[in-house]
């Protein structure tokens, strides 16, 4: 185990100089033992301390870039084997494949269709992160050539070869996008290392056991190779069992060897087990998982596994509180509030755009939590609701003065139209019967 706060604070000059940008040494020595502020953040620590706290220092699994510039993907550097621990920190790539045994046609055609896997959900963008370029044909000119043309997306890449000589070629193309190389293996180790260290590149490294890929991955290091990957695909029982012992030797025993971020290459061919694998993978603890699936049903499942398990869950996804308009709307239009939680409003949104009546939805702050958990807890009340219409100024968009409430506060209809002297209509309890209550009810 790593040492803790208190070990880490006898080693510092306990000056309380503030130049880490913490109130004291306590303080740094805290963050530092959470893996939050980087050792060198204290300019006056001695070099003895220096070595002594190198190894509490570095995160049990390290951190590793792919792509380069602004435009990259970290992986790895997470503390936690459960997300209600804390939260995870960095969220997994997801990749699919492009053959580079293509024709031409075949092989625009595919990146076009990955270039395009990009959806919005509760007002999120999510995509597809990067394309894992295959050798299925064997030969480094077809490789560097499919390397070439996914590189021109703008996505991040992976190149997948057991070719040294091919991996050198498509790297000679694309180096500067700083792609993860894979694969090393014991046969091809030293010159893999070689390719990787000379592009200054990631790699991943692959082999039989958990024992055999610790020792390859320092075989890697000690050829100069800081940033690893470890490749830990099989079928889902084995893949699932391997992600788990690596994540735990690597938190719980600081094992070094295997303290690296995993990569995933889902294996089954069918493509709905595709895509519950890589779900599974996503979820437990894949760094990147790369699949072979390219349909928008397909792949929104995955994308929204991620969404969801990379969302801090002390931190509700919200929307901004302000008036949105729905359709074609004017002073006639009717008015209803909900809160900023994403879902709820995005909820309500959905079933007001369904009903093709040109609506206003006033989302009232409530600190990102749903209508009866923020009711339940005194954050939506009739003050709050007078305040977020008078932040719009409510009064000058529409010429009546009614305004729509969720139907399971409508117990406080009667406080909010004395706050507000406005005429309170208490809405559908469920958003899926707004269509009917603004078609029937309002009209």
């Amino acid at each position: 185990m790593g040492l803790t706060g208190l070990d880490i604070f006898k080693l510092l000059p306990k000056t309380n100089c503030k130049k880490c940008g913490q109130p004291t040494c306590l303080a740094f020595a805290m963050m530092l033992a959470q893996k939050k502020i980087e050792l060198d953040k204290c300019p006056d620590i001695t070099e003895e301390a220096k070595e002594k706290l190198a190894g509490a220092a570095a995160p049990p699994i390290r951190l590793v870039d792919i792509g380069a510039d602004e435009k990259k993907l970290s992986i790895g550097q997470e503390t936690q084997l459960f997300r209600h621990d804390e939260k995870f920190h960095h969220p997994c790539g997801v990749a699919v494949t492009l053959s580079d045994d293509l024709d031409e046609g075949a092989l625009k055609e595919r990146i076009d269709t990955i270039k395009n896997l990009k959806f919005t959900r509760v007002g999120t963008d999510i995509a597809v992160d990067m394309i894992a370029v295959m050798n299925k044909s064997g030969k480094a000119d077809a490789f560097a050539k499919a390397a070439k043309a996914a590189g021109e997306t703008g996505l991040l890449l992976l190149l997948s070869s057991e070719n040294a000589a091919a991996m050198k070629a498509a790297v000679a193309e694309v180096g500067a996008q700083r792609p993860l190389l894979h694969v090393a293996t014991a046969g091809n180790v030293d010159d893999m290392a070689k390719v990787a260290k000379d592009a200054k590149c990631p790699l991943a490294v692959k082999a039989g056991s958990l024992e055999e890929i610790a020792e390859l991955a320092e075989k890697v290091k000690a050829a100069g190779v800081e940033n690893i990957v470890i490749d830990l695909s099989a079928d889902l029982k084995t893949a699932l069992q391997s992600l788990t012992k690596t994540r735990r030797a690597a938190l719980k025993k600081t094992f070094r060897a295997l303290g690296h971020p995993p990569v995933t290459f889902v294996q089954d061919p069918d493509p709905f087990q595709q895509v519950l694998e890589a779900a599974t993978f996503v979820l437990k603890y894949s760094g990147i998982v790369v699949v072979d699936v390219t349909e928008p049903y397909q792949i929104i499942p995955i994308l929204t596994a991620r969404m969801n398990i990379y969302t801090d869950p002390q931190k509700p996804i919200q929307v901004e509180c302000k008036l949105y308009a729905v359709g074609d709307v004017n002073e006639n239009s009717p008015v209803m509030f909900t809160t900023n939680f994403s879902l709820t409003y995005f909820s309500v949104e959905s079933d007001v755009e369904a009903s093709r009546v040109p609506t206003y939805i006033l989302a009232v702050d409530t600190e990102g939590t749903s209508v009866l958990t923020a009711y339940s807890g005194d954050k939506l009340n009739e003050k709050v609701v007078h305040k977020a219409m008078q932040n719009v100024k409510l009064e000058e968009v529409v010429k009546h003065r009614k305004l729509i409430i969720p139907g399971h506060v409508a117990v406080m209809s009667g406080k909010l139209e004395e706050e507000t002297g406005w005429e309170i209509l208490v809405g559908p309890k469920e958003s899926a019967v707004i269509p009917t209550y603004l078609k029937q009810i309002w009209t």
